[in-house]
């Protein structure tokens, strides 16, 4: 379910060239000197890069806070409670090492808990299990936003690498004087991470309103721990909110460039 999401994440690299090369008046990639649509495609980029700054400060703040705030159930006994109320006998409960880095895995139907969630009974460990158990209950009921974003996965993975390389060609061509039909079609490629991201927005939701659901009607936790809870899956939700803000700022940075290249050929 959830990733850790540094600073970096939402100011990429191409941003910090853009700068430079616009800053010195260069004539590279991104020559031409600021004008209206890249200033406003660099101003997206910051701009996004502090929401996902104040996101990620903020839920690693509340998991820190509810990792100490006790639990009846460790986040294994939340998962397997959860998956036995719902008939999921079928899904395995497994470890995986990192911080954050809990997941449902459809492809062999496992529920991967990171240590700490797995073996700690807190209020954190209880929102994350359950929540990916809210994924392993869409996958049996065939939840349609679920079985899309796995269908995206394969376009994703060569749209993503071959967009970037078309992206980058087609602009290299433009800046030569060439016109902007190969930038275009990289930059549609390249739009399929932007897709992805967006399909991924239901998905989470769908699991944490399941997860709180169940904990609501299991009665294993009361009206404060389930107010916790919320809390720490909300803020965990704005971390996909935030990705999906800075893949399509990226987005629309790129299609500021080749149109501002575009222009400039006219």
């Amino acid at each position: 379910m959830m990733t850790t999401m540094h600073f970096t994440a939402y100011l990429p690299q191409q941003l910090t060239e853009a700068i430079a090369y616009y800053g010195h008046g260069g004539y590279g990639l991104y020559a031409g000197g600021f004008n209206t649509l890249t200033l406003i495609g660099i101003a997206l980029l910051i701009i996004v890069g502090i929401i996902g700054a104040v996101v990620q400060s903020r839920l690693q703040a509340v998991m820190r806070k509810y990792s100490e705030v006790y639990a009846p159930m460790t986040g294994a006994q939340t998962a397997q409670a959860m998956l036995q109320n719902n008939g999921l006998n079928h899904v395995r409960i497994t470890h995986t090492r990192g911080r954050l880095t809990d997941h449902y895995n459809p492809g062999d139907c496992t529920v991967n808990l990171s240590d700490v969630v797995y073996a700690q009974p807190s209020i954190a460990a209880m929102a994350v299990a359950a929540h990916e158990c809210g994924h392993a209950l869409q996958h049996a009921q065939a939840y349609p936003w679920l079985g899309l974003r796995s269908k995206l996965v394969p376009m994703v993975n060569i749209g993503s690498r071959m967009g970037q390389v078309l992206l980058i060609l087609g602009l290299i061509l433009l800046s030569g004087g060439s016109d902007a039909t190969i930038a275009w079609v990289g930059l549609a490629l390249f739009g399929t991470t932007t897709l992805f991201t967006l399909v991924t927005l239901p998905v989470e939701f769908d699991a944490s309103r399941r997860a709180l659901q169940w904990l609501e009607n299991s009665g294993i936790v009361n009206k404060e721990m389930h107010g916790h809870a919320a809390t720490a899956l909300r803020w965990a939700a704005m971390t996909y909110v935030a990705a999906a803000l800075s893949s399509l700022a990226m987005l629309l940075y790129y299609a500021f460039i080749i149109l501002s290249r575009s222009r400039d050929r006219s």
